[in-house]
């Protein structure tokens, strides 16, 4: 049987927006499927909107009235006549209502269906299913917190410090650490209001807080019967819970942890017969050599590349392929990792000023080339960073034998690379590619913050 021909899809919407919406593009292209992008008044002149075969208009800027209108993305894919469509991450990627609505048309959605988005998009679910599957959690709220009198209450039986979480959605969004009752009783009303504007569901839950954790996650693919791991990736250079800097593998796993880790996140994704791809996320404890499952993305992720440079395996086509109904053709035994790779997010923000936003045109962009060297970008020469959206401009990833290599590597592609005139966070990735901490891999998820309030970005580096 052929994968190649995308089964059954002929034509795909792209229901988001930046370099992930130029990635699907990339994607369904070599499988010969046309693509129609979606576009905001501010993004009509977009590199996706331009690469797509057809773009369909929205609504007006504001991701209220296009990218997260439900009603106003079904009608583009009923109007442009695409027999798929492809929601990237965020917006709404994890939204099972939305991909419920996709079915209902009788179009396919690219990712999981709507009962594993609505079982494993929400933590608390997710959290009740790993529990299931044996896999190990981070001791916590039983179900989702709708009061915070139920916040208090249960943050004095676990004790304090406590993470508050929004229980949909990801991205860092409505997260608070709190350490005290006082502060829980400030901080739950404001995790709340914020996970009800980003997610449209204000409910939260509580974990225990870990020092000193390092993030670890796991991309798998699954075809509804069959669940594959294509090992983890390293997360914990973060900075106001979001990514900055992803690796591949990570460095501080022992081999046996993480054999048991990866086969921990095929058990819980086949226990709900996943089909697409998605990531397990962990939180290693390197003092007590454990591991905890927080939460599942059941999409892709930024960082997906950097599994992709390891394994040789392109993500985003085997979830198009799967998605139009085709099997896995991988087993295990064929997944290999070789050398590592390293990923660093490019955004129009000013390091130099407390990491300002910095919208605006681009009317430079010098990309580094070679060996190694990939670079995802939503972004070329004469377009215009809008003000409204995530500040991603684009990724740059590179390979090595070995992770000196990818470093030496990375430094030198951050210094070939040039973006402007808007101001980019290209200078702290220039910084942190010389940190001997980070070089060394002592690193943590609280490890960037500390290092900046300590002045590891000088004025000069930021210069």
């Amino acid at each position: 049987m052929s994968r190649d021909a995308g089964r059954g899809i002929g034509k795909l919407l792209i229901a988001n927006r930046g370099e992930i919406a130029v990635r699907i593009i990339r994607a369904a292209r070599g499988l010969g499927i046309r693509t129609v992008q979606v576009v905001s008044e501010a993004d009509r002149g977009m590199l996706a909107a331009r690469m797509a075969d057809e773009a369909i208009v929205i609504g007006p800027a504001q991701s209220a009235k296009s990218y997260l209108n439900v009603e106003a993305v079904l009608a583009a894919l009923r109007e442009s006549g695409a027999d798929a469509l492809h929601p990237g991450y965020g917006f709404l990627s994890e939204n099972a209502g939305f991909a419920r609505a996709v079915t209902a048309m009788g179009r396919t959605f690219v990712g999981p269906d709507a009962d594993t988005i609505e079982r494993m998009g929400d933590k608390v679910n997710a959290r009740a299913a790993a529990i299931a599957a044996g896999v190990p959690v981070v001791p916590g709220s039983a179900g989702r917190i709708d009061d915070p009198a139920e916040a208090l209450a249960l943050a004095a039986s676990m004790g304090f410090p406590v993470m508050i979480k929004a229980a949909a959605g990801g991205g860092g969004r409505g997260i608070r650490v709190v350490r005290d009752a006082a502060e829980l009783a400030a901080a739950v009303p404001q995790a709340m209001a914020e996970a009800k504007a980003a997610f449209g569901d204000g409910g939260l839950y509580l974990e225990a807080y870990i020092e000193n954790a390092r993030h670890i996650e796991v991309q798998i693919l699954g075809d509804g019967e069959t669940v594959l791991h294509l090992y983890e990736r390293e997360c914990s250079l973060q900075r106001r819970r979001q990514k900055v800097w992803e690796e591949a593998p990570a460095t501080a796993l022992p081999p046996e942890t993480r054999e048991a880790l990866c086969a921990s996140a095929v058990r819980l994704a086949q226990s709900v017969a996943y089909r697409g791809a998605g990531t397990m996320e962990y939180l290693w404890d390197p003092q007590r050599r454990e591991f905890f499952f927080i939460e599942m993305n059941t999409r892709i992720q930024v960082e997906h590349p950097v599994t992709e440079m390891i394994t040789g395996i392109d993500l985003m086509r085997e979830m198009i392929l799967i998605a139009g109904g085709a099997k896995l053709a991988l087993s295990q035994q064929d997944i290999r990792r070789d050398g590592h790779a390293i990923e660093v997010r490019i955004n129009a923000e000013d390091p130099a000023r407390n990491f300002f936003p910095s919208p605006g045109p681009v009317h430079e962009m010098c990309l580094p080339e070679g060996e190694g060297i990939r670079c995802d970008m939503g972004f070329d020469p004469g377009s215009t960073v809008p003000p409204y959206y995530d500040s991603l401009i684009g990724k740059l990833i590179v390979k090595g034998e070995t992770r000196p290599q990818a470093i030496l590597r990375l430094r030198e592609a951050l210094e070939a690379m040039r973006i402007g005139p808007l101001p980019t966070t290209l200078p702290l990735h220039r910084a942190l590619a010389h940190d001997p901490e980070l070089v060394g891999g002592e690193v943590s998820t609280q490890w960037l913050e500390a290092w900046l309030a300590r002045g590891g970005l000088t004025a000069d580096a930021a210069g």
